[in-house]
């Protein structure tokens, strides 16, 4: 795979079985590389065929009303200055139309259950700015009261609040349900029609800690009902009984954790119904949509499960028990399923194949679509081999991809984000054009790592202060037990390279191993010192990862982080950052070029300007990421022998 093929590419997500249990609307995103654009349309699978069913440039979030006669969806329009707005679409015949319009934009949509109502999350404008001319509120100077007040991928957020409208679908008439100075999200109806469900913080020290809570509010509006604790939550769920659900950590500082599925009973009381299993039913990556879990009519639920570099499905019984129920090599990216369960809806990828479409029917499961035939056939995709890094009393996964033949070959250590991330048996762009260029690829998941269990992702709180910490190892030994096991890697010829966490552990390990021969460091933290106040989640991700004792150390805070070893590094070091990363904001990358520089290291660094943020390399600019592709190979065969 070329760097340029990344326009070949079509990415099926959201499938969405109508209530007939035959139509299937979906979201397919392609590449625009020429007009540097992404576009994303809404396709149904009829029944025989699959075609683009809106026209739009930018429509996602396709909900099918409960009788299935309409489709609701969210439409930008192609201005630059266009919002994102609330469209219908009657399946009867004709275009669809704009319902409501909410001048910062509709973000979430929900049907009703007797359909005539549609819950809107959308975002305004704060009171003191809502009515102020468009220039004067540019020219103005922001007033911060909250944090965080900016908000990678979204901007500037201090200005703005989100809340959930009810639009009315004959009317088109909207009313504001919620208020007040806060952010809602996850909205989900109760089955009785009378109650929503949403997720939100609306504690004192909200955004500093990553509390939110469970709240319900009537339909009719008052006063929202605090369902659960503050704690680390996704968003609600209700069953056919309208009992209601929520995936999530109860513990306000437990994050990282395995994240189980809870049923909310009164008195803000969790009975636990997947913990059992010691995995996520709501993975970080890949991205999951639809949500787990969905409901059957006779109180069960299809759920996804993150599990050892795979994402399955499960049939989870009312009592929490749970079965596979569709597996194997794969990520398993959203299900939707008829009431009875009878037939699912899917949409899945393997390391070789971007995405298709599927349907499990009376237990076959039948592919729908060859979206990415036609790129599949014309590109020679490596499929990757797994091996096990069996060190330090724990076993390790991973996987090299070779590229063709039988030479030997230059190793590139890829180091995934999060870090409570993971790699896995999905499609990733980025191994392909590497092992295309030539080089085999090593990938692990190191302890700190989702997928594995609670022990796993916890082990390295805590510890990144110390000289060998558990990740640290895993990624060393991931190296050396991967040279042994495949020949063909050429150990004389090593590089590295990671974004966000996977640009902080880069840069660790060249300051303890100088065995390789070039590191880029993408979009990485390299100092609490700063982090913690300039970062969107920096309050809360520091103590979460350092401890609380950690945190008020400031000598401990300062050698948890790389910049503090940056003096051992000697290996030519690429810095990647993008100006409006509001994550690991660019002063973080500033801070290690400086310093290498200072120190003589050979290193440069590659800005791309704002709105660039922290998910360039997978949601930015079509032309820079390619950009930032043939970057990447440059910098790396400029200093391999």
């Amino acid at each position: 795979m070329r760097p340029e093929q990344l326009g070949d590419l079509a990415i099926p997500s959201d499938p969405r079985l109508h209530p007939d249990g035959e139509r299937i609307a979906f979201v397919v995103t392609r590449l625009d590389l020429g007009e540097d654009k992404y576009l994303r349309r809404i396709w149904i699978w009829d029944g025989a065929e699959a075609r683009p069913l809106t026209s739009g440039q930018a429509d996602t979030t396709p909900r099918w009303s409960p009788d299935g006669s309409k489709l609701a969806f969210i439409r930008k329009g192609p201005g630059d200055d266009d919002k994102p707005q609330l469209a219908i679409l009657d399946m009867g015949g004709g275009e669809a139309e704009i319902v409501g319009d909410f001048p910062l934009g509709a973000l979430e949509a929900e049907w009703s259950p007797d359909g005539s109502k549609i819950a809107v999350v959308a975002a305004e404008w704060i009171a003191d700015l809502a009515d102020v001319d468009a220039d004067d509120r540019k020219r103005r100077p922001r007033r911060v009261t909250q944090f965080p007040y900016r908000f990678d991928n979204m901007g500037w957020v201090g200005d703005r609040r989100t809340h959930i409208h009810l639009v009315d679908v004959a009317t088109g008439e909207s009313e504001q349900l919620t208020s007040g100075d806060f952010n809602e999200s996850g909205v989900a109806w109760n089955p009785n029609g009378a109650e929503i469900a949403f997720a939100s913080g609306r504690h004192q020290n909200r955004g500093l800690d990553c509390g939110s809570q469970v709240w319900t509010i009537s339909g009719d509006g008052g006063e929202p009902t605090a369902r659960t604790e503050i704690g680390f939550w996704g968003g609600p769920s209700y069953d056919p009984a309208g009992r209601l659900y929520v995936s999530g950590i109860a513990e306000l500082w437990g994050h990282p954790d395995v994240a189980p599925l809870y049923r909310i009973e009164d008195d803000r009381v969790l009975a636990d119904l997947t913990g059992h299993l010691d995995r996520n039913v709501a993975p970080l990556a890949p991205t999951i949509s639809p949500p787990s879990p969905q409901w059957l009519d006779d109180g069960r639920a299809v759920i996804t499960v993150e599990d050892a570099g795979t994402v399955k499905l499960m049939m989870m019984e009312a009592d929490g028990a749970a079965t596979d129920l569709l597996g194997g090599k794969r990520a398993i990216t959203g299900a939707s399923p008829s009431g009875d369960g009878s037939r699912i809806a899917f949409v899945a990828t393997t390391p070789t194949n971007p995405g298709e479409l599927h349907l499990f029917a009376d237990g076959t499961e039948t592919q729908l679509t060859e979206m990415n035939a036609a790129f599949v056939e014309a590109v020679e995709l490596v499929t990757p081999e797994r091996f096990v890094i069996a060190h330090d009393g724990v076993e390790v996964e991973g996987w090299v991809y070779l590229p063709p033949g039988e030479e030997k070959v230059p190793l590139l250590l890829n180091i995934h984000g999060g870090p409570a991330s993971a790699y896995g048996y999905w499609f990733f762009d980025e191994f392909q054009v590497y092992a295309g260029a030539g080089y085999g690829v090593v990938a692990t998941n190191p302890r700190g790592s989702h997928g594995y269990g609670s022990d796993h992702v916890r082990a390295i709180v805590g510890t990144w202060h110390e000289a060998d910490s558990p990740d640290m190892k895993d990624l060393l030994a991931t190296v050396d037990t991967a040279a042994e096991h495949f020949p063909r890697l050429d150990t004389e010829r090593m590089v590295v390279m990671g974004g966000s966490y996977g640009g902080y552990a880069t840069a660790r390990i060249v300051a303890r191993d100088d065995r390789f021969k070039s590191a880029i460091a993408e979009r990485g933290l390299f100092t609490f010192s700063s982090f913690l106040g300039t970062s969107d989640i920096g309050p809360w991700f520091s103590r979460v990862y350092l401890g609380e004792d950690g945190v008020a150390d400031l000598q401990q805070m300062w050698e948890s982080g790389p910049l503090a070893e940056a003096d051992n590094i000697t290996t030519p070091m690429l810095i990647l950052h993008s100006e409006g990363d509001f994550r690991t904001p660019i002063e973080q990358g500033e801070q290690m070029f400086v310093r290498l520089l200072m120190n003589g290291v050979k290193t440069e660094m590659l800005r791309f300007p704002a709105p660039e943020g922290h998910e360039m390399s997978r949601s930015g600019s079509p032309q820079h990421r390619v950009e930032r592709f043939e970057a990447i190979l440059e910098w790396h065969g400029r200093h391999l022998p």
